[in-house]
């Protein structure tokens, strides 16, 4: 592929992920819809829009996933819908990416990788940022819904590791949405005393599912088709700033002193360790 087309759908995949966290927000803070509606109308919109493109690839593979995958990806959508309702945009997005990227790298040190001294550091400097966001203190996030989007994160980083080496992601991601959605719809029923949905709300839902999530993630993959590994982790530092300028631009969020400094401490930890690990790769390559 070349890179032109491969650098334009990297940056709409990476806007569509920051979206997801924008149109959340966006839905709590301007709409009535209740967490758990928006978690149900997200997960059966992105299904059924994952279920068409796999439908018109028109290719031999079809639609796959397993149930604990599905699981992880339920788990992950409650919770990060959960935690929005109180959390903003900026601080959100980051708080989930950084669980995202411990959980997989702390998968791979439990299953016997090694950490060089600048791996090490980076992985220090990120989950100190980490707590350093959390720290009590008139700025900080609020304690329940910052644990919820940890839960979420590391619920993401799970469904990432069990994907990897999946033969067509895509139309495993189709499936795992599929099976989540039932879920979604069963989380709606139960919160079913405290629903509320209005048009405005479920049209934020709809457009995280179906552009955000299921659009977003059919071009991420066509991306990844041009993207080093090492390439593609690293590119993915934007989506907190990218959510972040979004809060403030839509939502007059304000960047304070601590997210800026916590953005520091965990975007540059977790860069890191990918570029560390992209340095021993080519160090042992020669």
């Amino acid at each position: 592929m070349r890179r032109s087309p491969v650098l334009l759908l990297t940056a709409i995949a990476l806007i569509a992920f920051a979206a997801n966290s924008i149109l959340c927000r966006l839905a709590f803070e301007r709409t009535g819809i209740d967490a758990a509606s928006f978690t149900s109308i997200r997960l059966l919109s992105g299904a059924l829009t994952l279920w068409l493109i796999v439908a018109l690839r028109g290719s031999a593979q079809g639609i796959e996933g397993n149930w604990p995958s599905a699981t992880a990806l339920f788990v992950y959508a409650a919770a990060f819908s959960f935690a929005y309702v109180s959390l903003p945009t900026g601080v959100g997005a980051l708080l989930l990416f950084g669980a995202v990227q411990a959980t997989m790298i702390l998968a791979g040190l439990h299953a016997g990788e090694r950490l060089s001294m600048c791996q090490g550091t980076g992985l220090a400097l990120a989950l100190g940022g980490l707590g350093y966001l959390l720290l009590p203190g008139l700025s900080a996030p609020p304690l329940g819904a910052s644990l919820l989007m940890l839960v979420a994160g590391a619920a993401w980083g799970v469904y990432s590791l069990r994907g990897r080496g999946a033969a067509d992601p895509l139309g495993a991601t189709a499936g795992n949405f599929l099976r989540a959605a039932p879920l979604g719809v069963g989380l709606s029923l139960a919160a079913l005393p405290w629903t509320q949905v209005d048009a405005a709300g479920a049209g934020y839902a709809v457009l995280s599912g179906a552009l955000a999530s299921g659009v977003g993630y059919a071009v991420w993959y066509a991306a990844l088709r041009g993207l080093a590994a090492t390439h593609a982790a690293t590119v993915q530092l934007a989506v907190p700033v990218i959510a972040a300028a979004g809060g403030t631009l839509m939502l007059d969020e304000p960047v304070t002193l601590r997210l800026a400094f916590a953005s520091v401490a965990i975007l540059g930890g977790i860069a890191l360790v990918v570029l560390s690990r992209r340095q021993a790769g080519r160090t042992r390559a020669t």
